[in-house]
């Protein structure tokens, strides 16, 4: 099963991309805890989506959003 969610936000750089599935990453350095966000979100679905021998992934560029692809076997 193939589980596909896009968006048209402001995307995520090539470099950013390696990284937003590690626990407490922020690609925007200039938000603070205060102005909510922990970095766990991604960490949290790829824990979920391995836990069930899925696969997730990352496309985006800058500009013009991302495309986040789950894959789980049937």
């Amino acid at each position: 099963m193939k589980i596909i969610v896009s968006d048209s936000g402001i995307g995520i750089s090539k470099e950013d991309q390696e990284k937003i599935f590690d626990r407490f990453y922020r690609a925007d350095k200039a938000r603070s805890r205060d102005q909510g966000g922990s970095g766990l979100g991604l960490s949290i679905c790829k824990w979920i989506v391995q836990a069930h021998r899925g696969h997730i992934s990352v496309e985006s560029d800058l500009g013009k959003g991302s495309i986040f692809t789950v894959t789980l076997p049937l």
